[in-house]
């Protein structure tokens, strides 16, 4: 367990899949934290209030309902509070969203995170860190995907507002000195999952006996990383010792998309129906993590393989399913 930090930790996005997780460790862990989010209708806003239903019960837990876009919220945020770490979730996530509406992502992940920067070199605080995505690499030819590896060449407009939002946190740490870290996620799952992930779609739609839709031939393939490994990496980055570096946290071992089906249809006990469509615009071939740095510099290591995290997904979910009926069908 981590030291108690002595000023509040300022989570944004904190009502969300992430999010959410690690208000529950940090307030576990006797943090005084406060959490920022707008609760928007990306997905049913009830699903974020039910996530952070629990962070109620502590007394060190404030909540704002607020956009980061808006500087006067953000200003009186950090007005109220002598915070001294900011950990930056908010995002509009999801790369063909992104293609959908770019000028949103441009918005919320390049000003948004530009206003909370500038609230931050106001005032003391001692920690940022940023959450960044695998999307930053593209369809990047080398593997696996290292932190020192070039990633200019986006497809997405969501790859680019990450990329462009880890520009920004050196550009005011190069400025201002505080010491941050940019966290590259790869395709994270597991319980609270969002609705629209592939994981919690094809789980919801075996269920119900619906056909799932089934991008390309099958062999694209993705990194999947159970929530619980990367909260253990968000939580050693904010003990580490850096002034600015860019991590990897990721499984390491990239699934295929059939194989991903077959899991999930033997562990639903359903046959999967295919909808078979053509590969998106701005999907990537696949995502592999190096972990070394993350490994060496983080003490870093992922234990949950994908069987055992999507059968604690397909848990999860058939509890919430029971318990809060529409919300999860």
């Amino acid at each position: 367990m981590q030291n108690k930090s002595d000023r509040p930790i300022l989570i944004t996005g904190g009502c969300g899949f992430i999010g959410s997780h690690l208000v529950d460790h940090l307030l576990q862990q006797g943090e005084q934290v406060i959490c920022i989010d707008n609760l928007n209708d990306f997905y049913n806003p009830e699903i974020k209030r039910l996530n952070q239903k629990a962070h109620f019960d502590y007394e060190t837990y404030t909540f704002y309902e607020g956009d980061i876009r808006d500087s006067n919220f953000v200003n009186t945020v950090f007005n109220n509070h002598d915070i001294g770490t900011v950990i930056h979730l908010a995002a509009m996530a999801g790369v063909r969203p992104s293609i959908n509406d770019p000028l949103l992502y441009t918005d919320v992940n390049i000003t948004g995170t530009q206003i909370l920067v500038e609230a931050m070199v106001k005032r003391a605080v001692k920690k940022f860190i940023f959450a960044s995505s695998s999307s930053v690499y593209g369809n990047n030819e080398k593997i696996p995907f290292s932190e020192d590896d070039g990633v200019d060449s986006q497809v997405s407009p969501y790859g680019a507002t990450k990329k462009m939002g880890e520009i920004l946190c050196y550009t005011y740490y190069h400025l201002y000195g505080i010491p941050t870290t940019c966290l590259r996620f790869f395709t994270v799952y597991g319980p609270r999952q969002r609705p629209e992930m592939a994981i919690h779609k094809f789980v919801r739609k075996m269920l119900k006996g619906e056909s799932i839709p089934f991008f390309g031939d099958g062999n694209t393939a993705r990194d999947y990383t159970y929530i619980d490994d990367i909260i253990h990496g968000i939580l050693q980055a904010l003990i580490a010792d850096d002034d600015f570096m860019i991590y990897n946290l990721g499984n390491s071992e990239p699934i295929k998309l059939i194989e991903l089906v077959d899991i999930i249809s033997e562990l639903t006990g359903q046959t999967a129906n295919l909808d078979k469509q053509e590969l998106p615009k701005g999907d990537v071939l696949q995502t592999y993590a190096d972990i070394t740095r993350a490994k060496q510099r983080l003490d870093y290591e992922p234990r949950t393989g994908i069987s055992e995290g999507i059968k604690l997904f397909i848990d999860w979910y058939e509890s919430m399913r029971s318990q809060y009926g529409t919300l999860f069908k």
